[in-house]
This record gives C-alpha cells, sequence and structure tokens, in this order.
C-alpha cells in the first residue's frame, strides 16, 4: 500500500469506523484530491456512503468581504444535516492560505460566531458520545510547511511520521498507543487535584468529577495525549507560556493569573492586543481543558495545534470551551489550546504525588 492508501484506510477503518450503510461528511480543500480519492475508495469498500464539502482558494476571505448580515446569519445546510444526522465527520484540514484570516472584520466575525453557535453546541453534544464519529487530520500542503519552516517533502515526512503511517500496521500501531495511555489515565482518573509546576508556573485545579481522556488517534491524527476539563471554578496561581499562536498571530512570553478559576491578569512581550481581543469574548477567561502530550514522534513546533498539541513533554491549558465528554461545562466559542514545555524540570504532582518530571511520567 502507498502512504496515501494507508493513511485513508487508518481514516476510515480506524478513525471513523465506517460501517455499511454509515452516512460519513468529508470536509476539506480541492488541495487534498490525491488523499480524498483514497479516501473515498476506502469508504466505499467499506460500504458507507462518503459525502464531501470542498473550499476553494480564498472562499472564506470572499465571504467575510461581501456577506451582508443575512449571509453571515445563514447556516449552512449540508454542514446542519451532517453534524445534525450523521454518522461520521472528516476534517482534513488542507489550507491554501494560513494567514488569510488576519485582515476579517472583526464585527462581522462576531455575528458569524453567534450564529452557528448553535451547530457547534449540537457538533459537541454528538462528538462527545461518538454519535458523531468525527476526525480532524492533515494533508500536507505548501502553506502548511512554510509555516512550520520546512520544505513541502520534509513537511510530508513529518505528518506522516506523525501519524505512524510508516509503521507496517499503523492501526494496530495506534492500539498500542491506547494501551500504554491507558495507564496514566487510570492513574489520573484516581485523583482529584493536579497541579502543574514549572518555569514561571505554579497552577493547580481540581478534577473531581471530571473525566480524563485518553486520546488514541481516533477523534485527532495524530494524537498522543490524556486530557480532561478542570472544575471550572478550582484553577489558581500562575502559568506562563513561552509561545503561542492563534488566529495566524505569534505571542510570545504570555504570562495568566488565575483566582478561583478565572483570568485576572494576563500579559505578553509581544501581541498582547490579541490577548485583550479574545478575552473579551465570552467564557474565554476560563479554562476548558488541560492536557498532556505523549506523542514523542512530534519533537518541534509547526504553529498547527494539531500538532503542537501532542508534542511529547509538554502540558497545555485550554481557555474556552470545555469537552462534554470529559464532564466540562464552560462555554464559548473560543477554544484555545497553550502548550508549555516541560522537559527542562516540569514537573506535575496529582494529589500531591510527584507523578511527573522533565518530560517524563515516573
Amino acid at each position: 500500500m502507498t502512504v496515501l492508501e494507508k493513511y485513508a484506510d487508518l481514516l476510515i477503518n480506524y478513525c471513523v469506523e465506517a460501517k455499511p450503510g454509515e452516512r460519513i461528511f468529508v470536509s476539506s480543500t480541492f488541495l487534498a484530491e490525491p488523499l480524498l480519492r483514497e479516501v473515498y475508495r476506502a469508504g466505499l469498500k467499506a460500504g458507507a456512503h462518503l459525502e464531501f464539502d470542498l473550499a476553494f482558494r480564498e472562499q472564506e476571505n470572499i465571504f467575510f468581504a461581501e456577506a451582508n448580515k443575512a449571509q453571515l446569519e445563514y447556516l449552512p445546510t449540508l454542514k446542519k444535516k451532517a453534524f445534525d444526522e450523521y454518522d461520521g465527520y472528516l476534517f482534513i484540514r488542507a489550507p491554501y492560505n494560513l494567514r488569510e484570516s488576519q485582515n476579517w472584520d472583526t464585527d462581522k466575525q462576531r455575528v458569524r460566531q453567534k450564529a452557528t453557535a448553535p451547530l457547534m453546541e449540537q457538533y459537541f453534544k454528538r462528538t462527545a458520545t461518538r454519535d458523531l464519529k468525527r476526525n480532524l487530520c492533515q494533508y500536507p500542503t505548501q502553506a502548511s510547511a512554510q509555516e512550520a519552516g520546512m520544505s513541502l517533502e520534509a513537511y510530508e515526512q513529518f505528518v506522516f511520521n506523525a501519524c505512524r503511517l510508516y509503521d507496517e500496521d499503523p492501526k494496530e500501531s495506534w492500539l498500542d498507543v491506547r494501551r500504554s495511555q491507558q495507564a496514566v489515565v487510570d492513574l489520573l482518573n484516581s485523583c482529584e487535584t493536579v497541579r502543574y509546576v514549572g518555569d514561571q508556573t505554579d497552577i493547580s485545579f481540581s478534577t473531581k468529577g471530571r473525566i480524563w481522556m485518553n486520546s488514541d488517534g481516533q477523534t485527532n491524527m495524530p494524537s498522543g495525549e490524556v486530557y480532561t476539563s478542570p472544575v471550572e471554578d478550582s484553577v489558581n496561581g500562575q502559568v506562563y507560556y513561552p509561545y503561542a499562536f492563534h488566529g495566524g498571530t505569534e505571542m510570545t512570553n504570555i504570562k495568566l493569573v488565575v483566582k478561583d478559576g478565572y483570568i485576572v491578569e494576563w500579559s505578553a512581550a509581544t501581541n498582547k492586543k490579541y490577548l485583550d481581543k479574545i478575552f473579551a469574548i465570552e467564557g474565554a477567561r476560563r479554562f476548558g481543558e488541560a492536557a498532556i502530550g505523549t506523542n514523542y514522534s512530534i519533537t518541534r513546533f509547526t504553529k498547527n495545534i494539531l500538532f503542537d498539541e501532542k508534542i511529547g513533554g509538554t502540558i497545555r491549558m485550554a481557555v474556552g470551551q470545555s469537552y462534554l465528554q470529559t464532564g466540562g461545562k464552560n462555554k464559548s466559542t473560543v477554544h484555545w489550546d497553550m502548550i508549555k514545555p516541560m522537559k527542562e524540570g516540569g514537573q506535575i504532582f496529582a494529589d500531591g504525588k510527584l507523578i511527573y518530571e522533565n518530560g517524563q511520567f515516573k
């Protein structure tokens, strides 16, 4: 099998577990055609019905430039039907331009976010129970390679390696990940408090009544992480991120101070105004997720959160929307993962016991 055939087989038969008669909604761009052809082939062999929504170059840029209020508030019919009724959703990222959103009208963006909030609420509700089996993955494009500071060929190898596509049986490799991470999940689910300690960081939170999840490649490809949602008003302390990237904007030396679950102070050496804008959004000043990256095949930042949040030897805390499957209750149109390296002196304590040090579980 070619690497794209193995990728398609993994996406269809492991990630969304397509069954005969099931409807799978596939969203991507025309740049991903080589992979889409193999996904379609694999889906048909599985007996599923695949339908495609493909974006063209600058589609969203045109939309935010030209759309009137009624068009901004209109919910896309096909996506709404898929989120309401379909069995699977496969989102294959294949961007033309990763900086396209920087010049969009912010007022129009707010209208659009408010209008699509019920759609996203339905999405989170159904994916929480895998009533809608979803997977987010990446097809290598020149835009993503440039953003990562790599040649396209090097970036392709990076993506395929992170997804374990060079292994003889990628599905079995991801089942091994599931088994190995389950011990970590079992340990964390037996505890009620967690504390992250590191460079300019000492932050704690309760996970009482919450669930740590084993992210094994089914909802994200690649994966390799364990995650939960902190009890909303339990987060206290401060956290420092040397680098963050969101919406095409880069920030450095970000510091957040948290009291009873609410971010009360924030600073950044660069682009603090972007933080101001994000934290003005409802629900964005509370944490929706806490996680630990375990994919040691990913060794560098690429400005792509799908990969960066999985880096082995890192922790993260996402502001905004919680995950229902973990028991989280925070709601927001934002879900922004901020990542912190832990390989140099970082520690994690669970119920006061040291369980992780210098990027590795003890």
